[in-house]
């Protein structure tokens, strides 16, 4: 796209430069365009031609979200049309800027099967497939790239794409009797929407062959063990806790505070984890300066509380 590649020239030019260009490779049709044979409004038509299920986006006045996957029939397995679903509420996210955690999980007790196999049938020749792919890697990019703090909570089984989906939030929390487990060579295929990618850097690359290559099923125990799962929630059915709240009471310890604060922290983390040093560095400091002199930093000069 010519304006896009104008966009990204500009953007280069300003003070806030690498900051910029990381951000606009997080807007849409940046990751993958036209230059890629991808036409993203092309590839949209072509899924909404399978309908089922839906992806369900519930913002709460604490600046939580949920993200639901919703389509229990078929164990929350994604249909064209909740591909499409999922690219639009990320957009959502994208322009909520109260918004500083997301929980994503599935509806009824699991979180999801991956691709629904009647829209993979359709669209089993390989253009399609490459053009579903971009389409899931450009929308999970952006997932991953939000300014807030997301956990996936995982319910029951999350398989193939549903694993991949996982790895695009930055933590994930495994309910007791889970299932991860990437299952894409049973199906004689490799993770397409970034999963593999994502995975590596997650666990590292000695635990990822294991888990793509054996398939592996990963339970609770295992995931903790090789840094998949970031907490195990034990069922607390005298307490009448949903393993839902008890997600978001756990996301809440690193979400606590204002909003600018905690989207800040994760444009840092985010820009040290996928720029170079140098850029990381100055887009920190960008950053910072966002934040010195704010609202939040003269309260707590006021009050004193650093060390609280």
């Amino acid at each position: 796209m010519v304006l896009c590649a104008l966009r990204r020239q500009l953007l280069s030019r300003s003070s806030c430069g690498a900051w910029a260009r990381l951000l606009q490779r997080q807007s849409r049709g940046c990751v993958y365009s036209s230059i890629h044979g991808f036409n993203q409004d092309e590839i949209k038509e072509k899924l909404q031609a399978f309908p089922g299920g839906s992806i369900d986006l519930f913002k709460q006045e604490s600046g939580i979200a949920v993200l639901t996957i919703n389509n229990p029939t078929r164990m929350n397995a994604f249909s064209g049309s909740m591909m499409v679903d999922l690219e639009e509420r990320v957009s959502q996210l994208e322009s909520w800027t109260d918004c500083k955690g997301l929980i994503v999980q599935g509806a009824s007790g699991t979180f999801c099967s991956g691709s629904d196999l009647n829209a993979v049938r359709a669209i089993s020749n390989p253009q399609d497939g490459m053009k579903m792919c971009m389409f899931m890697q450009n929308t999970l990019t952006r997932l991953l790239r939000l300014p807030l703090i997301s956990v996936a909570l995982v319910e029951g089984r999350a398989l193939g794409g549903g694993a991949e989906l996982i790895t695009a939030c930055d933590f994930r929390l495994m309910a007791s009797g889970s299932v991860i487990q990437f299952v894409h060579k049973h199906m004689g295929l490799v993770p397409g929407w970034g999963g593999a990618a994502r995975l590596v850097r997650i666990v590292g690359s000695q635990h990822a062959l294991k888990l793509l290559g054996g398939a592996l099923k990963v339970e609770p125990e295992l995931g903790l063990q090789i840094g998949l799962a970031d907490g195990v929630l034990v069922a607390e059915e005298d307490a009448g806790t949903l393993p839902l709240q008890q997600a978001e009471d756990w996301l809440t310890r690193y979400t606590k505070g204002p909003a600018p604060v905690i989207r800040a922290v994760k444009k840092v983390v985010l820009s040290g984890r996928e720029l170079p040093l140098s850029d990381g560095l100055r887009t920190e400091k960008d950053v910072f300066g966002t934040v010195w002199g704010g609202p939040a930093n003269l309260q707590a000069l006021a009050s004193k509380s650093k060390h609280k």
